[in-house]
């Protein structure tokens, strides 16, 4: 019985049941997420009991009742959408079948009451959310228990949100063309060397490598495959040969070791960089510095060594080091690729469809209206999905080859070894006050480890915060054979803030000053101004205790770190309104991956044009409509919202006469951009967005376990277009910091130059009970300049996240950490030193 119907499906003895639900029934619900039983993706109900599809063979249902999301029709459904417990939603059903059955369980046995925090935490154990959707989870969970969501009335938070959590909501993963093929891409097994051959296996073998034939870290594309179903692809990819000439490989940064690139292969290093690479020579394997961001750069060094051979305490030094943390979205990259004529058909989880099909157009020669790009729903993305990546060359060439659709979608351990991850940093800082307490002089060095992938921008950010003091600032790429760093919201911020932001405590604890005050006194930014009174008057901060002061296993600490942001906004976008049968239609060309865009669009239309829900339609995430923007560089909506504006005035100008057409614009800022022009669809504008995170954990000096209890946020970004969204991006933001800060550690073995963090149990990502309790307050004033009155909130909320955290840790401990993660064997070392 599946969803209470009668249903034969032909199964193997190896079949996983949520390969047959989802292959041989068509119910795409349960999700395929990580295959090891660890995110709760796939979760089902056998017989009212909550199974993972994964682990769980088809067999073993056989003459038992197996409900999906689409079978459940329960309160807990409609609570997780009036609650906004999911972002991207691609874990969504997963959780709310898990949360049905302990909500029933828990009701039964007491009744229509709340359960405490740690029994909900303990009940979703097993489901993970990359988006950090959790507070709104909690409160969802709590509120179907007090019976609150029994009947059918509910408004949900986003207007997909429904879709989301019944299961019917279709990304790319999901999609089956008739005749569709599974691609499976195969992969170097060694570190360093050139492809002398790729022999064997089925007919039509893509290649996948550089000009140069030579692969460079374990896990490059090599070649890809197709075949009906992806056990037979996977079996004809293990017949392929592949011929290496080995060459040496750099697994470390020490001096000496084997050059990574030629002279002439250096150009088509791939970027780190969510903009252009700054300039910088190459010293072997090191690239830089880049240094024209700095400021006075000799006389800050010139002060900074005077201070040094006078031994002056008022010279903070330190070396901080942060590890790779890898973007694992929970739907892996995906590509369904299909040719129809001379038109190319794309199916892609992607944060830049426009990008994408621009690309496409480029890389296969076709004309930009021959490509077609539909993103209906995007499972996470984080920076990782920008622009044409492998999964879509190689889907793309198969369907070729085959003259057929094709799907690619890379496995969990592809995910965590070659679809994007923040490089890894080494930073050396030397900060120096003068006698009256203000910063004198400022030297950041960061050494950037993104792999093959040059384009570290850490040390330049410093640029950005305290005021015009002299700064020395110098950025190197150190190239390894590993793989490739790709933009991770805020790139470069969070590395250089774990520096910078515990310096700057430093420098407070030194004068015996409060740290948010002294911050304040530094800080220009007139809207950080309101965030930093804000924080000095939050109880939490007033009761903190002394720094050091605490004895015992169990100790309290609280911290605080600042953050900004640059104001990114594509000028060109462009909103389209269109009346059909008495529906507001809006289309253009972005996406929505979980940041609620398609909300925001159909907000301002009812605040408008005055409409119902039911008479606003928005169709987003396809190509064929006027230009949206891309889903990175918080950009989407402060450039959507006005546009959407725009064209609802003009809309509303012209009466809502059926069959009605407008276009939409975002208008120009008063007093321009910082950029004269946009470059690759950004332009800069005027002003900084803010942040002050304030972090309270306990620390267990025994296991040495940090555990975060509560984070305030003050948020600076002016207008808020969808208040309980964007707290949930500002809620995903501080969970995101909190693994950065404690979990997550990506580990290459120093021989093989394999990934041994394959998987996501040996890859933590946070869970719902690493989930502190959260408060966001957002400061609305400060950006009258700007058309709309508001920018985007998804790298300003998670950036300084892990430096507060370090920071509360050195107030509980006295011992201050330099390390990312904050591991249990570093912080008891540190402390028994």
């Amino acid at each position: 019985m599946v969803n209470g119907v009668p249903t034969e499906v032909d199964a193997g003895p190896d079949d996983a049941a949520v390969d047959v639900l989802r292959e041989g029934l068509g119910l795409t619900g349960a999700k395929a997420a990580c295959r090891t039983g660890v995110c709760g993706a796939c979760t089902v109900l056998v017989d009212g009991t909550p199974q993972a599809g994964c682990l769980l063979p088809a067999a073993a249902v056989r003459e038992r009742e197996v409900t999906t999301a689409e079978g459940l029709d329960h309160p807990v459904q409609r609570a997780f959408a009036v609650h906004d417990g999911l972002q991207c939603g691609y874990c969504t059903p997963g959780f709310v079948v898990e949360a049905a059955a302990f909500v029933d369980a828990w009701r039964a046995e007491h009744g229509d009451v709340a359960p405490p925090r740690e029994r909900i935490a303990a009940a979703l154990a097993g489901h993970l959310c990359r988006c950090g959707a959790y507070q709104g989870i909690y409160a969802a969970v709590a509120a179907a228990c007090r019976g609150e969501h029994d009947g059918d009335a509910a408004v949900p938070a986003r207007v997909e949100a429904m879709d989301k959590v019944t299961g019917r909501a279709r990304y790319t993963t999901d999609v089956r063309l008739p005749g569709q093929l599974e691609g499976v891409i195969i992969r170097s097994t060694v570190a360093h060397a050139r492809v002398t051959s790729v022999t064997g296996g089925t007919r039509h073998v893509v290649d996948l490598l550089p000009p140069d034939r030579t692969v460079r870290y374990v896990g490059q594309p090599v070649a890809a495959v197709a075949a009906p179903t992806r056990r037979e692809a996977l079996a004809a990819a293990g017949t392929v040969e592949i011929g290496y000439d080995p060459l040496p490989a750099a697994l470390d940064d020490t001096p000496g070791a084997p050059p990574v690139y030629d002279a002439d292969s250096r150009k088509r290093a791939p970027s780190s960089s969510e903009g252009l690479n700054l300039p910088g020579g190459w010293d072997g394997n090191v690239r830089g510095p880049f240094t024209r961001a700095g400021w006075r750069g000799r006389t800050a060094a010139r002060r900074i060594e005077a201070a040094r051979r006078a031994a002056d305490p008022r010279l903070v030094t330190g070396t901080f080091t942060t590890a790779v943390q890898v973007h694992t979205p929970l739907e892996p990259h995906a590509c369904v690729a299909h040719w129809d004529g001379g038109d190319l058909h794309l199916h892609l989880s992607t944060q830049t469809v426009g990008l994408a099909a621009a690309q496409a157009a480029e890389r296969w020669n076709l004309p930009p209206e021959r490509v077609h790009v539909v993103a209906d729903h995007v499972g996470g993305g984080f920076g990782a999905k920008a622009g044409i990546t492998v999964e879509t060359v190689a889907a793309v060439e198969l369907a070729r080859a085959w003259a057929a659709p094709v799907r690619v979608v890379l496995s969990r351990a592809e995910e965590l070894t070659d679809a994007g991850n923040r490089p890894g940093t080494r930073t050396t800082l030397e900060l120096l006050t003068d006698d009256k307490g203000d910063l004198a002089a400022l030297s950041v060095d960061v050494r950037g480890r993104g792999g093959v992938s040059i384009g570290s921008a850490v040390a330049v950010f410093a640029r950005l915060m305290y005021g015009t003091a002299p700064r020395r600032l110098r950025d190197y790429d150190v190239v390894t054979n590993e793989p490739p760093g790709t933009p991770f919201r805020g790139p470069g911020a969070p590395p250089l803030l774990w520096a910078l932001e515990q310096a700057v405590d430093e420098a407070a604890h030194r004068r015996g000053e409060d740290p948010v005050a002294l911050r304040r006194r530094w800080d220009g930014n007139r809207k950080r101004h309101a965030l930093y009174d804000w924080a000095a008057a939050l109880p939490v901060w007033a009761d903190r205790p002394p720094t050091g002061s605490q004895s015992g296993r169990f100790r309290r600490g609280v911290g605080v770190a600042a953050a900004n942001w640059a104001y990114m906004l594509d000028p060109a976008t462009e909103v389209e309104l269109e009346v059909e049968d008495g529906v507001v239609v809006a289309r253009t060309t972005t996406q929505d991956i979980g940041t609620g865009i398609r909300s925001v669009i159909a907000g301002v239309l009812r605040e408008e044009l005055d409409l119902p829900a039911e008479r606003i339609r928005v169709e987003i995430g396809r190509t064929g409509a006027v230009y949206g923007p891309p889903s990175i560089g918080s950009r989407t909506t402060t450039s959507v919202a006005p546009a959407v504006r725009d064209a609802a005035r003009r809309l509303r100008e012209r009466g809502l006469a059926e069959g009605a057409r407008v276009v939409g614009r975002r208008h120009r800022d008063r007093y321009g951009y910082v950029t004269p022009f946009a470059m690759s669809g950004m332009a800069l504008g005027r002003g900084f967005s803010g942040a002050v995170h304030v972090t309270e954990v306990e620390v267990d000096t025994r296991l040495g376990v940090v555990r975060p209890l509560r984070v305030w946020a003050g948020i600076a970004v002016g207008h808020v277009y969808a208040e309980r969204l964007a707290r949930s991006q500002c809620e995903g933001g501080i969970v995101q910091g909190i693994g950065y800060a404690l979990y997550e550690e990506r580990h290459v073995d120093p021989v093989t130059g394999t990934v041994l963090t394959a998987n996501l149990d040996d890859y933590r990502i946070p869970g719902i009970g690493d989930t502190p309790e959260m408060t966001v307050h957002f400061h609305r004033d400060g950006w009258e300049h700007v058309t709309g009155r508001g920018v985007g909130v998804g790298e300003v909320s998670t950036i300084g996240v892990a430096a507060s955290i370090g920071n509360a840790v050195h107030n509980a401990t006295g011992w201050r950490p330099h390390d990312l993660p904050i591991r249990p064997d570093r912080l008891l070392e540190g402390i028994t030193r």
